[in-house]
Formats: structure tokens, sequence, C-alpha cells
């Protein structure tokens, strides 16, 4: 196969533009900014999990509370009647003892009742404590992914945007490449690793970064200069442009 020295150049100039979109595309899929966007996004999804649990714990406490609150006040409605019933006088002897008695043991029940209602409440400022914790976290882990959103979606524009602009230089390169040269260009690309067309550089291909051996290289020298000449090792194109 032939083609003039200034085709093999658009050649390798086609190359270099494949090769730009590699590392562009590469740079957008492991872009630092995204990776830590990620991270801070689950961050914040995680601390969310443990507000909305703190949350579901203090109604549950605050369940507890109401319940606690109704017990106490069933006992002092209980001991306000037997001080009503015992300041009358009214009754035997022994009921006004048996009363007596039982005013006693409400008095002991009522002390339980209020401390354990005074636990719940000691647990409930414990839980709005870490509630209060857990949304300033959930506040500034938001703002982080805010800007990280930011920053991330302006490099990747840039990057489209580089994109977008190799790829029409490539569209309008391309079709002044002999089709047969950029036929047998795009399928040792394809197999390739993205790379079609390197370039010789001394006695070394650019492609697969190996040396030539002398005889080999004399050989190649002594072709004529639109001669397609192909890498031994890597059966890449190699442009000869010294």
């Amino acid at each position: 196969m032939k083609a003039t020295r200034e085709v093999q150049e658009k050649l390798l100039a086609l190359q270099q533009l494949d090769s730009d979109l590699i590392q562009i595309k590469h740079k957008m899929s492991t872009l630092p900014i995204a990776r830590q966007f990620d991270e801070v996004s689950k961050e914040l999804a995680a601390k969310q999990d443990l507000l909305v649990a703190a949350q579901t714990e203090r109604d549950d406490i605050k369940h507890e509370l109401s319940r606690a609150e109704v017990d106490v006040e069933q006992v002092v409605s209980r001991i306000e009647r037997d001080e009503k019933r015992l300041s009358s006088g009214q009754g035997s002897p022994k009921e006004l003892e048996q009363l007596q008695h039982e005013m006693g043991s409400l008095g002991k029940r009522r002390a339980e009742l209020e401390e354990v209602e005074l636990e719940i409440m000691v647990r409930i400022e414990g839980v709005d404590s870490r509630i209060k914790e857990l949304d300033e976290e959930c506040k500034n882990l938001e703002a982080q992914v805010s800007d990280l959103k930011a920053k991330k979606e302006d490099e990747l524009s840039s990057l489209e945007s580089s994109v977008k602009s190799t790829t029409e230089a490539r569209a309008e390169l391309a079709p002044k490449i002999d089709s047969e040269l950029l036929a047998l260009y795009e399928k040792v690309r394809a197999s390739g690793d993205g790379i079609g067309a390197a370039k010789l550089v001394g006695n070394q291909c650019m492609g697969c970064h190996l040396t030539m051996n002398a005889a080999e290289l004399t050989r190649v020298k002594a072709l004529a200069d639109d001669e397609v000449v192909r890498c031994e090792e890597c059966r890449r194109i190699l442009i000869r442009l010294d």
C-alpha cells in the first residue's frame, strides 16, 4: 500500500486526535471531583438515615412519655380523691385506716412513676441533642454536595466541549486520508488499544515502544517515502517523518 508523505502526516494527526479523545473520555470517567462528590453524597445519605432513625426514636420515646404522664395523672387523681374522702372523715375507722394505707402506697407509686417520667425526659433530651448535631452535619454535607456538584458539572462541561471540538476536527480530517489507508488504520486501531498509527523515532516504534533490529531498520529506511510500513511487533502503521 502506498500513501504520500502528506497523507501519512495527516494519518498521524488523526491518531493524535483519537488519542486525545481517549484521554479526554478517560478523564471524564475518572474525575477526582466526581469521586469526591460520590463519597460526600454517600456520607450525606448515611447521616440522613441516622437522622431519620433518631427522629423516629424521639417519636417513640414521646409516645412512651405520654403513656407515663397518663399513668402519673391517674395516680394523682386517685390520691386527690382519697384525700377528699379522708378530709371529710366519712367512713368507719377501719375504712379510713385502709384509705390512709392506700394513700401511702399511691404516694410511693407516684414517686416511682415520676422517676420513670423523668428518665424518659432525659432520654428525649439526649435524642434531641443528637438530632440537632446530625441536622447540622447534614446541612454542612448538603452544602458540600451542592458545591461539588457544581464543580463536577463545570469540569464535565469543559471536557464535553473538548470532545465535541476534537470530534469535529476528526470528522474534517478523516475524509482527507485515502479510504484504503483509513480502513487499515481503523482496523488496527480497533485491536490496538486505540492506537492504529505511530511515529518511528530513530529505531523505536512509538506504538509498542519496542526497538527495531538493525536489519529491519535498514530495510525500512530503504523503502520509498510513499510506502506504507507496519511495525513487525505490534503491526501498527509506522509513520516515518525523519
